[in-house]
């Protein structure tokens, strides 16, 4: 196949005019390529045999190798994917309870203000009522004393020092027992 190309590249050169001479040399120039060919065939045949094979094995161990290591690399990928989806879930699932928990604790800090505004009027009544008690106690003793001074005075007026005592001492005892 090279002579059938050299032989057509050479006859294309010289326009279809050639001598034998040229053709002589061109046989024995082939015939030397030939030749040549074959030592290194002879000589490094095996090692060049040996050379791309090895290569051609050692090319499909790094095709094994990346498929290999592309596997690893999607499995991986695949590993982080689950995880962004389950980081997804999980932060779902974290302000879901954020948010379970703001309402329950809402729920309570309501609940410990209605308990205590309750508590706070029940005092307020109790202490409202105690003052009114107070202010009743202070209304009474002033219109005792008020009763006595007049009661006094009217005795006073009318009555003499014995009768004055005895009736003292009756109003005294009917306002103490009420």
């Amino acid at each position: 196949m090279g002579l059938l190309a050299a032989g057509s590249v050479y006859a294309s050169e010289g326009g279809g005019s050639s001598s034998s001479a040229e053709w002589w040399d061109f046989f024995w120039r082939c015939l030397n390529l030939v030749i040549f060919l074959g030592l290194i065939w002879y000589f490094a045949g095996s090692k060049i045999r040996d050379f791309f094979a090895s290569r051609k094995k050692q090319i499909g161990q790094e095709i094994e190798n990346m498929e290999n290591r592309k596997a690893e690399a999607e499995k991986k990928l695949k590993d982080v994917e689950q995880r962004i989806a389950d980081l997804e879930s999980e932060r779902e699932e974290i302000l879901n309870q954020a948010r379970q928990q703001g309402e329950s604790l809402r729920e309570s800090i309501i609940e410990k203000a209605r308990s205590d505004a309750e508590q706070i009027r029940e005092q307020a009544k109790l202490r409202a009522s105690q003052e009114l008690e107070q202010e009743v106690e202070n209304l009474r003793s002033e219109m005792a004393d008020r009763i006595v001074d007049t009661a006094e005075k009217i005795i006073s007026e009318r009555l003499g020092a014995k009768e004055q005592e005895e009736l003292i001492d009756k109003y005294l005892t009917k306002v103490v027992l009420n």
